[in-house]
């Protein structure tokens, strides 16, 4: 309850301070501040006064009036978090500001990754963004970091593996443990004292050498905070856990035993939160029923086990484990819905006619019996050939999905095909290949199912009983629900991605949100197998917000939904598991828990959610690293994948690993950095390397502590003795670059921001 009451302090610390620097020079007495955040309760109204004390307290803000605040000085301080680049400079992100705040080197003070910071405005600008400078770092948001020890005779220091961190970390001898010399390790932040050009630290862990497989998946999982097991308490309680199926449970679920009843997984899937039943019924229509895995009859709230999972928030797959969110007893088995085996649900049944328009729809808790457990690629063959078991319901159900599909597609969903990249490892976890995962119609036909559900549940935990579903932009007081929100693409960022996509002879319709969600579909079909598609592809996603859980409904912009939640996997995401409690309190006519409190946990599961997908990534990045190291020299077909101040990234086509061109190694011309046009622009010879350009790159480092690949741009002809090479050629002459620049005058104007690297 303490750590709940911290965060929460946290969440509405910040929420104020951003309400009173949106509202510069203007006071408001408490009343006033509550009601623009929404604060109703009398628990939140204390709050608050006790948050505006400490504000003022602070210096952040000042009490012009008794009861009236107003912001400290609005016109040069703000509060942020603070983003560094590799360069050492930063960025401070403000709530209610559009445009991050520059930070320049040396100017930053003490601040590290991530931090809550004030800073001051220098009344300077670069470029485009205003320029400011750190004051006062405001919360230590982390304290713990990977790095490699350097031991000298005296003292030892720790060179964090963030590109983030853009210090060492100084540590005393007796600091050291049992950490050897070039060893990765975990340090944690003690001091940084003023003038000390570095912080002072303390080793509190040893993975062991760099390169090694066990010590840099270990060495993933601590810096970004997830843990290696569970505590011994947690394991006990969920042994503990009754998990027989009994009569006196079954007769108060509805009975799906006797009804067809399969589940669509990876073939390498161990939990299995989701299950399809389809029959015909006497009315002529499809009953589909979507069953899913009744956590929340095993996790009792506020229980041990429920404490842990909201901890966790999240399962996280890393590139060779899964880091659960429950314990295995319950995630592989209790839980799973098992082929062969009686299991506990709580399902959403609808009835849907031959064009899957929807006629009845039902939520309840249910018992089925899982007839059979299908891979996606059984599933994909059936479908393909129309032969195979259980053939008939499969193809049912694809036809079904695909007319659901299509309808979405009608009303504004946009779809990105984007390939997931997976390794095969051997038994030492050492990548031996690498293949894509692709969605396919098996895939779809799960995917449309499960947004059906979604769809639906949120749209009936947001209607009040007896009326019809409230317009989501009506701000009255609605039902509690979980949302998944998308929120609608901001208008600037989307026409400059209008603007920029016209110049290839494209057109993004930007009048209104359906309007738009329709074009991008139409562009993101045009665009494929086009040399500008990844390009393209990139930038729209790029100009999209993130999707994140809230109470607070906005809609899901990029489904095209009014309403969406998580419904469909309370195994592997807590909000789901909050979900199913609030539509058993709905269906129950009681009362779950209250807005204020699934809130603060919605934040918590939307921030968990991002260090997940973080470590994710980091751990598919050093594996593609990995796999690079014994190819320097190689020579690849890629695509530019980015476009920075310090350098052209490409990523491979073959095997998408991606690795950085360095500007200052771009030795064959001056090359002028054209922000605004993603490209560089050789001001001698003319060359062009523009995003989503095809070229060809030698693989010229693999560096596995910095899971860094360095590439170099291959602009003369190369001759390679073996096509049997990845990525080889015989005797190609290839460029990397436009070179038509003299008569097309579009590509003479170097853009509004140019920056000269050599």
């Amino acid at each position: 309850m303490a750590k709940k009451k911290k965060q929460q302090k946290r969440y509405l610390f910040e929420e104020i301070l951003a309400f009173l620097q949106h509202n510069s020079g203007k006071s408001f007495n408490y009343k006033q501040i509550g009601a623009a955040m929404e604060l109703n309760t009398e628990g939140e109204r204390l709050e608050l006064m006790e948050s505006l004390s400490a504000l003022v307290g602070k210096g952040l803000i000042k009490e012009v009036d008794t009861g009236k605040f107003e912001f400290k000085d609005t016109k040069t301080q703000l509060t942020g978090t603070i983003d560094f680049t590799q360069q050492g400079t930063a960025f401070v992100t403000v709530m209610g500001e559009n445009d991050d705040i520059f930070i320049p080197f040396k100017k930053t003070k003490d601040a590290l990754q991530g931090d809550l910071v004030r800073i001051i405005l220098l009344g300077r600008r670069t470029g485009k963004r205003k320029e400011g400078e750190v004051v006062e770092v405001m919360k230590r948001i982390k304290t713990e970091f990977v790095g490699t020890v350097k031991i000298l005779p005296k003292f030892a220091f720790v060179v964090p593996d963030g590109n983030k961190i853009h210090v060492d970390f100084f540590v005393r001898l007796d600091d050291i443990g049992e950490a050897e010399d070039g060893q990765k390790v975990l340090v944690r932040y003690k001091d940084w004292k003023q003038g000390d050009a570095n912080p002072i630290g303390e080793i509190i862990s040893v993975f062991g050498n760099p390169g090694e497989h066990k010590t840099e998946m270990n060495a993933i999982m601590a810096e970004y905070g997830l843990p290696e097991h569970f505590p011994d308490e947690i394991e006990a309680a969920a042994k503990k856990v009754p998990t027989e199926i009994t009569d006196k449970e079954i007769a108060k679920r509805r009975d799906f035993r006797k009804v067809l009843t399969m589940t669509i997984d990876p073939h390498d899937a161990k939990d299995f939160d989701d299950a399809l039943s389809l029959q015909k019924l006497d009315n002529g229509f499809w009953e589909v029923g979507v069953h899913i895995a009744d956590v929340s009859h095993y996790i009792k709230p506020h229980s041990t086990l429920d404490k842990e999972a909201v901890n966790r928030a999240t399962s996280v797959y890393l590139v060779d484990r899964c880091i659960p969110m429950l314990p295995e007893v319950l995630s592989n088995f209790a839980c799973s819905l098992r082929p062969k085996e009686e299991k506990y649900c709580f399902s959403a049944v609808f009835q849907l006619d031959d064009d899957a328009k929807i006629h009845d729809q039902w939520f309840g808790k249910t018992v089925i019996y899982s007839d059979k457990r299908f891979a996606y690629e059984e599933v994909q063959k059936i479908i393909e050939t129309e032969e195979g078991e259980f053939k008939d319901e499969i193809m049912i159900l694809d036809r079904l999905a695909k007319k659901l599909r299509a309808d979405r597609l009608r009303k504004g969903s946009i779809v990105f095909d984007k390939a997931e990249v997976k390794f095969h490892l051997d038994e030492e976890g050492n990548p031996m290949g690498v293949y894509f995962k692709t969605q396919q119609d098996a895939h779809k036909l799960i995917e449309d199912f499960m947004l059906l559900a979604n769809r639906k549940v949120a749209e009936f935990l947001s209607t009040p009983e007896g009326k019809q579903a409230p317009n989501p932009k009506n701000k009255k007081e609605s039902p509690v629900c979980v949302y998944r929100i998308h929120d609608v693409p901001n208008e600037e960022k989307m026409l400059e991605f209008s603007n920029f996509v016209a110049r290839f002879g494209y057109q993004v319709n930007t009048t209104d949100k359906s309007k738009t969600a329709q074009s991008i579909n139409k562009l993101l079909v045009d665009v494929k197998n086009k040399k500008e598609q990844g390009m393209i592809e990139l930038l729209a996603v790029r100009s999209m917000p993130k999707a994140v859980y809230t109470t607070k409904n906005v809609g899901h912009y990029g489904l095209g939904f009014d309403y969406y939640t998580h419904f469909t996997s309370p195994i592997r995401r807590y909000p789901d598991v909050m979900v199913h409690r609030l539509l058993e309190a709905r269906l129950n006519r009681v009362t779950y828990s209250n807005r204020e409190d699934i809130e603060l946990l919605c934040k918590h599961s939307s921030e968990m959610e991002r260090v997940a997908a973080e470590a994710e990534r980091a751990s598919i990045k050093y594996k593609q690293v990995e796999y690079m190291s014994d190819k320097i020299g190689q020579i690849f077909k890629g695509t530019i994948s980015g476009v920075t101040e310090w350098g052209i990234f490409v990523e491979i086509i073959e095997n998408k690993c991606e690795g950085l061109v360095r500007s200052r190694e771009m030795n064959d011309d001056v090359y002028i950095f054209d922000e605004d046009n993603y490209r560089y622009v050789g001001r001698h010879k003319g060359k062009i390397y523009a995003l989503g350009d095809t070229v060809f790159v030698i693989v010229k480092k693999a560096d596995l502590l910095k899971k860094q690949l360095d590439f170099g741009f291959m602009d003369s002809e190369i001759e390679i003795a073996s096509e049997d090479q990845p990525g080889a050629r015989k005797k190609n002459k290839h460029h990397g670059h436009h070179d038509q620049n003299k008569n097309n005058p579009q590509q003479r104007d170097r853009g509004k921001k140019k920056k000269r690297r050599r």
